[in-house]
């Protein structure tokens, strides 16, 4: 099936376009992009050089994809960005590409991102994650899947969230927030294990149970991050997601919230 085209539409011939895409007056779109089959994207929209898109992505009015990276290292080099499948983007959702040459902004699939949203350069966002209102995610994070930001969050450059997280609404945070916790306040901290997406994607009562167990370990002891991954080791019984709490932990390299 081919793609409805609006003919007020400012599109390059040299852009790629999909199967069965609708694209409404007033878009955007520059040479180097390509777009997969069904996607729909609304008036206002700007689609920059480096895009790549996949499949089924619905983006709203006034978004911005690919728009330059706000980083002082960007001198103009050729980057991407990379929108995986079925993402809700929108409107006024900004996503930079990635600075470096060569380098990506990664959005994974089925995600939703609330307007106003701003991804940044460099930043790898995994699958059905959820971006509220006003969201902002600084350069180089790292974002697991089935995450949920919570409206007006900041993310600050450089950290990493883990999967099935949720962070609070108006969380500021400069350090790395676990897989499977509910994170949030003024001074960042733990407030408890995430069970309802936990249980929605799979996760048992006994394993909810060894989590929670994992992180009583790591907030509620005077133990460092370190000692904490060796008691966690030792006491909690092994399964997948213990072993993925461990090894994010262990991989911090700015720090852990709360700790």
């Amino acid at each position: 099936m081919s793609s409805e085209i609006s003919q007020r539409a400012e599109i390059s011939p040299k852009a790629k376009i999909g199967n069965g895409c609708k694209i409404y007056p007033f878009v955007y779109i520059e040479d180097d992009v390509e777009i997969g089959d069904d996607c729909i994207i609304y008036p206002f929209v700007s689609i920059l050089n480096g895009t790549r898109m996949g499949q089924r992505n619905t983006i709203h009015q006034c978004s911005v994809l690919a728009a330059l990276p706000q980083d002082f290292n960007f001198v103009g080099e050729e980057s991407q960005l990379v929108i995986g499948d079925d993402n809700i983007i929108r409107e006024n959702v900004v996503i930079n590409r990635a600075t470096h040459q060569g380098a990506q902004t990664v959005i994974g699939s089925g995600n939703f991102l609330m307007e106003g949203a701003h991804i940044s350069h460099d930043t790898k966002v995994g699958n059905n994650c959820v971006f509220g209102y006003g969201t902002k995610i600084a350069g180089d994070c790292i974002i697991g899947d089935n995450t949920i930001f919570s409206s007006s969050v900041i993310q600050n450059a450089g950290t990493r969230v883990g999967t099935m997280a949720m962070i609070k609404a108006g969380t500021t945070f400069s350090e790395d927030v676990p897989p499977y916790i509910i994170a949030g306040g003024k001074h960042v901290a733990f407030s408890g294990v995430n069970s309802t997406i936990c249980r929605s994607c799979g996760i048992n009562e006994k394993v909810l149970k060894h989590i929670s167990n994992a992180y009583r370990l790591l907030f509620h002891s005077q133990t460092s991050v370190f000692d904490a991954c060796i008691q966690i080791d030792r006491q909690v019984p092994d399964s997948p997601e213990i072993r993925n709490i461990v090894s994010f932990l262990r991989n911090t390299t700015g720090g852990i919230i709360g700790k």
